[in-house]
């Protein structure tokens, strides 16, 4: 393949096609079904599939069959399915991306609004943008320039959903739907991550699983005056401390449950220190304590390490507790905490919610009552090695897209539900979880931005991953 004309095609047609569109994506407000209950009737997530379904079809690629497919009562999901360049391997190559958005929300700098692309200093700002909208085109691209650059690539099929932002509960459904269609899958690529900096190609290796559960501890039918109740019947906050006392060690965050704990491999190790070494602040960078306020470890791995394998505990919820302006002298009767883990990448997420449940159930103090909200567990995900054909190319990459920065990888905190979907579904292929999220772009709150010149490169490293598959 001549990697030239190749990274020469994706500049042009992201200068000449991509941005245009994609300026007029960002002005949809195709905001995630879990944020707008009406999206039925609003249409935007439609718009959003329409407007990118005419853009591809309209790049006129050989062969490409592309399809809106929609499953009752689920949101719509955009499919384009590319045959294989002539002596191409055997199997499926699935691109995925996201076309839903975050909502709006306040706040954003002067001159820049969700629904208005604004470019400015090499990004283009506006909801969507890099979450993820450009996928889609990248993808494309990539696949273009593959083609102009005489190189080979497998089949490869599109997959741009419309409920990620919601936690992609639809995606079961329509991957088994298309599991026929799709066939062996051999190589997934996901444009939904991104990295330490914008320097290098970075993958994403891990990301956390998932456990919220809703707690409830009752001691009182209803409220009674503290001066009567206090001292004869507990609090319910003081059970509540209590419980949570056997779930984490206040004063390291430790978490005790064992289904929550997992030995972390040693490669995962390895490439935690790898990554920091690359990107000095790859993690303390990430976030803004106040001032004078300490990190959890003054070592930069070891803070890579709790964030990407280690379990935490965040209670982001309460009921019961009144604003402090309305607050009386009154011992209330119950304390409900939201409890959110999240756990390593290969815990059992189911294992460690039943572990949670009998230990916030079994011998609570003073007999109180416990009782059990709304409660979640999704799986999360640990790459699978990386084959030699793959390495070889991430090679190629650093040292002719990224000036010889060589390509590296890092766990996530979170977690991205569809990729332990993807890999229960897909055992034997390689992944590259990639895309460009960096520093600064904003994602899910105010002055969202794609950097462009990082998103061009990505799409050049795409291009180069799909010839290399195609020819291992």
């Amino acid at each position: 393949m001549d990697r030239a004309a190749v990274n020469k095609t994706v500049e042009r047609v992201w200068d000449e096609a991509v941005l245009p569109s994609l300026c007029e994506l960002v002005e949809i407000p195709a905001v995630s079904p879990a944020f707008d209950a009406e999206w039925v009737t609003s249409g935007h997530l439609d718009a959003a599939i329409e407007h990118v379904r005419a853009w591809i079809s309209a790049r006129g690629i050989t062969g490409a069959d592309v399809e809106v497919i929609r499953l009752p009562e689920r949101t719509p999901l955009l499919l384009v399915d590319i045959p294989a360049s002539e002596g191409a391997q055997d199997g499926t190559v699935l691109l995925y991306g996201h076309l839903d958005k975050q909502p709006s929300v306040g706040g954003w700098s002067e001159g820049l609004g969700p629904w208005t692309p604004v470019i400015r200093d090499g990004h283009l700002y506006g909801r969507g943008a890099v979450d993820d909208g450009y996928a889609g085109y990248a993808a494309i691209t990539a696949l273009e320039a593959v083609r102009a650059g005489g190189g080979a690539h497998a089949r490869c099929v599109v997959l741009l959903e419309t409920g990620e932002e919601s936690g992609s509960p639809d995606l079961p459904a329509y991957l088994d739907h298309l599991a026929d269609r799709l066939g062996t899958v051999s190589l997934v690529v996901c444009l939904d991550s991104g990295g330490g900096d914008y320097e290098r190609l970075w993958l994403t290796n891990s990301l956390r699983g998932m456990v919220q559960l809703d707690m409830t501890v009752q001691v009182l039918d209803s409220g009674q005056h503290s001066g009567t109740a206090s001292g004869v019947v507990p609090s319910s906050f003081r059970i509540a401390r209590q419980l949570l006392d056997r779930l984490e060690d206040s004063a390291t965050g430790e978490v005790l449950l064992p289904e929550m704990n997992v030995a972390i491999p040693a490669d995962r190790a390895r490439q935690a220190r790898a990554g920091v070494e690359a990107a000095p602040g790859l993690v303390a960078g990430s976030v803004s304590p106040l001032d004078g306020m300490r990190l959890v470890s003054d070592e930069e791995t070891e803070l890579a390490l709790n964030n990407w394998w280690r379990p935490t505990l965040s209670v982001i919820g309460a009921e019961g507790l009144p604003a402090p302006g309305d607050a009386g002298n009154v011992l209330r009767p119950s304390t409900t905490l939201s409890l959110s883990f999240r756990l390593p990448p290969t815990a059992d997420p189911q294992a460690a919610l039943e572990e949670l449940r009998a230990m916030l159930s079994t011998d609570v103090p003073y007999g109180a009552h416990v009782t059990f909200g709304r409660s979640e567990a999704s799986p999360g995900w640990s790459a699978p090695e990386t084959a030699p054909w793959l390495s070889t190319a991430l090679d190629a990459v650093g040292a002719e897209i990224f000036d010889g920065n060589g390509w590296r990888t890092m766990g996530l905190g979170g977690s991205i539900p569809f990729m332990g979907l993807l890999h229960d579904a897909y055992p034997e292929a390689q992944f590259v979880v990639t895309g460009a999220l960096g520093p600064g772009s904003n994602a899910h709150v105010p002055d969202e931005s794609l950097n462009l010149a990082y998103a061009t490169k990505v799409t050049s490293a795409i291009a180069y991953v799909l010839d290399a598959h195609a020819r291992s």
